[in-house]
């Protein structure tokens, strides 16, 4: 459960945007994606390495 303190006279907008904030840390809207389709371990492991690859490129390039 997310608890947001609200503080006397706080903007319902500036409260609003510390729940969305903290919900998406929770990191909850993330796993419901990734549990809707399985992915096998194999698919998952060669999307994690064309990743690397792609941040390592990028770092190249800043180079």
């Amino acid at each position: 459960m997310i608890i947001v303190p609200v503080k006397e006279g706080e903007n319902i907008e500036k409260a609003l945007k510390k729940f969305k904030r903290k919900f998406e840390r929770t990191g909850i809207v993330k796993e419901l994606r990734s549990r809707q389709a399985f992915e096998k371990p194999s698919v998952r492991n060669r999307k994690k390495i064309m990743k690397a690859i792609y941040v390592q490129q990028l770092r190249q390039n800043e180079e």
